[in-house]
């Protein structure tokens, strides 16, 4: 699937330093170091999980939210290199994963030592709702019993359509989960296939319907533009069937051909072309002009609501530098200004939990400069936009510069919010006030 943990996973591939890509991963804790070799490469992590005093203190009082990885899906799509196992690689059950992701939060508490109920929880993958309904509760159950929800949690799981149903939906809504973000990509058919999508075009607006019919009060879609052989008419038909869907939120995400893929590969082979960086970005302000007019606002560069109460509060945790837990096989976490990830094979992550351990593989603590990093490129996405004053005097006059240019606005209370153009020249933006 490609939601919402594509954002996170993402967001951590982004904020990736180069000493990460530098450094060797020593042989440390529970596992052999092959099995690790395409994670990023960071400093040993305790095999006990412990984290940095100063990191703990920043738990107190904040709002916090739980990632939980699911690994499984059913068929791998072209163009996906996430984390996920089709039932022919993966000799790990969904039970065995329950069990160890039950003993990765039991650790969660016990590190961080009685940290706030969570505030989010975000169940991504993989696809989610191939556990099912009562798979679903479990996993909600397990974050309840070891970690605690907060009253007014926002409780989200990605579903593929072709998994759902009423029955699905009124188990979730019954089990406590309040928001669905559904995988549609596409509505038309010889677009999906190029992405090996195996929904039908309309599944996924019949299971926004039958979402919000079971009573979730907050449904998402999710799309992907640029693909080869997508025209604007296409494009348009999908906006055409999200609209017609009644979401309160979509998220719109440019393909990216990531090496390793089939679809790289048939690329490469010269049987498709490679996404055009001009017709992406016509085909990102084709999106923003349809969603706004029908009512749905950006407040992040590929994320639009109806309204503030229908935004991602999750998402909008990893924007502000919040503070996360991410469970799950090749999940990434961050506390306090420490960021570390998890082995990312099934069998080892479970094994690791059995025996005692920690399943991290690897983390990284943010130092000064790093941290002023992050807030710079995280604040600068959203549409609240980010403080004049959180930059230095460097990072300031390329502000005034990037004004001139057209790139931003300054809003009242002295934030810079991007203009539509500078949401397209975002990388571009930052890079210049970090780099003046």
């Amino acid at each position: 699937m490609a939601a919402n943990h594509q954002r996170e996973s993402g967001r951590d591939h982004v904020l990736q330093s180069a000493t990460w890509r530098r450094r060797r991963l020593p042989t440390f804790g529970c596992w052999d170091t092959a099995h690790v070799a395409a994670l990023p490469v960071g400093a040993p992590a305790p095999s006990d999980g412990a984290l940095p005093a100063a990191a703990l203190r920043d738990v107190r009082g904040a709002p916090f939210g739980v990632y939980v990885h699911v690994p499984f899906c059913a068929t791998r799509c072209g163009y996906c290199d996430f984390n996920t196992y089709t039932p022919g690689e993966l000799a790990t059950s969904p039970s065995t994963w329950l069990d160890a992701m039950r003993r990765e939060l039991d650790l969660a508490a016990h590190v961080l030592g009685e940290p706030e109920p969570a505030d989010t929880v975000f169940v991504g993958g993989g696809t989610p709702s191939l556990l099912g309904a009562a798979g679903l509760a479990a996993v909600l159950d397990a974050i309840r019993g070891s970690l605690g929800l907060a009253p007014g949690a926002e409780v989200t799981t990605e579903a593929n359509p072709e998994s759902t149903s009423p029955g699905f939906f009124a188990g979730i809504a019954a089990a406590g989960y309040t928001r669905v973000s559904l995988g549609m990509q596409s509505a038309a058919p010889h677009v999906l296939a190029v992405l090996d999508r195996v929904h039908t075009p309309g599944r996924p607006v019949a299971a926004a319907a039958q979402a919000r019919a079971a009573g979730i009060g907050q449904v998402s879609l999710d799309l992907i533009y640029g693909t080869p052989g997508e025209t604007s008419d296409d494009l348009a038909a999908s906006l055409e069937a999200v609209l017609s869907a009644g979401v309160d939120h979509v998220s719109a995400y440019a393909l990216v051909v990531e090496a390793g893929t089939a679809l790289a590969r048939r690329i490469a082979r010269g049987e498709l072309p490679g996404p055009d960086d001009d017709v992406l970005a016509e085909r990102y302000e084709q999106i923003d002009t349809a969603l706004s007019a029908a009512g749905l606002h950006w407040y992040e560069v590929s994320n639009w609501a109806t309204s503030a109460e229908s935004r991602c509060r999750h998402n909008i945790g990893y924007w502000a530098d919040g503070n996360w837990w991410g469970a799950g096989p090749g999940a990434h976490s961050h506390v306090g200004g420490v960021r570390w990830w998890n082995v990312k094979h099934p069998a080892h992550y479970a094994a690791a939990l059995e025996a005692g351990c920690s399943p991290a593989a690897g983390r990284e603590i943010l130092s000064l400069e790093e941290q002023y990093t992050e807030r710079i490129m995280l604040g600068l996405r959203v549409a609240e936009g980010l403080p004049l004053e959180a930059l230095d005097s460097l990072g300031r006059a390329a502000a005034h510069r990037a004004i001139s240019d057209g790139l931003v606005i300054a809003v009242p209370g002295d934030r810079l919010v991007l203009t539509r153009r500078g949401r397209l020249l975002a990388d571009a933006v930052v890079r210049d006030l970090l780099t003046p």
